[in-house]
């Protein structure tokens, strides 16, 4: 497991025990304020506790080394965990948005003291986990980043709706506030989910360009040529390369053939490209593609 997955896996951790710990504090805040607001919003963290656990677990997984079962490791597991947590975010914005609808237009009083502590307590909370958590590089680690910026906003608007209903009795300020937030992450989570899914189906990440690479590899003296080039990403971090590499000589010595291969390769490494597997061809070999 290499230093930026541990560190992410231990930010995820730390994440999800903190997340728990204040799902129990809310669970019993809501019985003592009466406030269904609040029990409502203990039942969706426990549902963010569920997917942090699996977002942790999968990122656990993915430090961990290739083998016969996965020869190119699995790194790929925390994608699936970002994914996960997508789909929950994108579920938990949907609930509660279609919640909030029907409060426009008959607004329910609650517990505001109550709620004002509890907001106060949640925005420490969740506030801790998700700067943990920020300028995280896994999609994974972003995602939940994501779903914890997700709390922070939702108890800053539910302490701004406390305060306001406190004050005023304006109860109409916590569905709008709501809706807001809710649509914010929305719009993130579905951003998100469709970056896991461009891994899964092995896009060119961004921001490199295929044409771009090829001209990279033909500025060597050596080479005539570049074909049957792909690239694809593990995990968004991890890129993989693989071409054919017609070189200008037919008479290369082994030695020269393994240094334009080395010298290759760090180009590559250069510009992010961290595995590449180039097979070296000459003008008048035929090349064996299916």
């Amino acid at each position: 497991m290499d230093h930026g997955n541990k560190r992410s896996t231990k930010n995820i951790g730390t994440a999800f025990f903190l997340n728990l710990v204040f799902t129990l504090i809310e669970i019993v805040g809501g019985l003592w304020t009466n406030s269904l607001a609040i029990l409502s919003d203990a039942i969706h963290d426990l549902g963010d506790c569920i997917s942090l656990g699996m977002a942790w677990i999968m990122e656990r997984i993915s430090g961990k080394e290739r083998d016969q079962k996965y020869s190119y490791g699995y790194r790929r597991f925390s994608i699936m965990g970002a994914i996960i947590t997508s789909a929950v975010l994108i579920l938990g914005s949907l609930i509660i948005i279609f919640r909030a609808v029907p409060r426009l237009t008959t607004p329910e009083s609650t517990d505001s003291l109550g709620m004002i502590y509890l907001a106060i307590l949640g925005i420490a909370f969740n506030g801790f986990a998700a700067w943990r958590l920020h300028g995280g590089t896994s999609l994974n680690e972003r995602t939940v980043f994501l779903h914890l910026l997700e709390d922070v906003l939702g108890w800053a608007s539910i302490l701004i709706g406390a305060i306001l209903m406190y004050l005023f009795e304006w109860y109409i300020v916590d569905p709008i506030l709501s809706i807001g937030i809710a649509l914010f992450v929305l719009y993130n989570a579905i951003r998100n989910l469709k970056l896991s899914a461009d891994i899964f189906l092995q896009k060119t990440p961004q921001p490199y360009d295929l044409d771009e690479i090829a001209r990279l590899i033909k500025r060597d003296k050596d080479v005539r040529d570049v074909h049957d080039l792909h690239l694809w990403t593990m995990d968004g971090e991890f890129h993989i390369l693989t071409a054919h590499i017609v070189v200008k000589l037919d008479d290369l010595s082994w030695h020269e053939m393994i240094q334009l291969k080395r010298h290759l390769k760090r180009e590559l490494k250069g510009i992010g490209i961290h595995h590449a597997t180039l097979e070296l061809e000459t003008s008048e070999k035929e090349c064996e593609i299916d």
